[in-house]
């Protein structure tokens, strides 16, 4: 962000309650916190396994759980019934919280990101339907052989596969 959305003028660093913080320049009012993006990530699980997907803007080989934004008005538990119903086509009734990480870094595309993923699991049967605007594979990994990885979706994984043991 290079100038200020209220008065156009420079944004600059300042230091707002004791940080680093993109503000006008000109003193406007206008700061950016910089909040995260409430994220929601959903471990899918299925009779034959846990459904990981590949988005088309990401590199081959690439899968992971199904995520989305969480829309306006929308609790995260409505939020993972409907990501996991556009982006699969699987309808589920209940979604069960998880938990969250937060991811403050690069994604696949060198994009800077800061959100908080709030994970859930979702139990769903019948026949997937990619949304094929978004995704255009997936696999099923049987849960015994499922692990979970190093980004926040990963440990979103691990965090359930962990309580399934416990």
């Amino acid at each position: 962000m290079k100038y200020c959305p209220q008065c156009k003028a420079d944004i600059n660093i300042q230091v707002i309650d004791g940080e680093k913080r993109r503000a006008c320049a000109v003193q406007c009012g206008f700061v950016f916190w910089d909040n995260p993006t409430p994220v929601v990530a959903v471990v899918v699980e299925t009779p034959d396994g846990v459904v990981l997907a590949h988005n088309k803007l990401w590199p081959a080989g690439k899968y992971s759980i199904i995520t989305g934004f969480l829309e306006r008005g929308e609790t995260p538990e409505i939020c993972a019934l409907r990501e996991t119903e556009e982006e699969l086509g699987l309808k589920a009734t209940q979604a069960d919280f998880i938990g969250f990480e937060l991811f403050d870094g690069k994604g696949f595309n060198g994009h800077e990101y800061n959100q908080i993923i709030i994970g859930f699991h979702i139990y769903a049967e019948g026949n997937i339907a990619l949304d094929e605007n978004e995704l255009d594979e997936y696999k099923i990994i049987p849960v015994e052989k499922l692990k979970g990885w190093g980004s926040a979706t990963g440990k979103i994984v691990q965090r359930w596969l962990d309580g399934k043991t416990s």
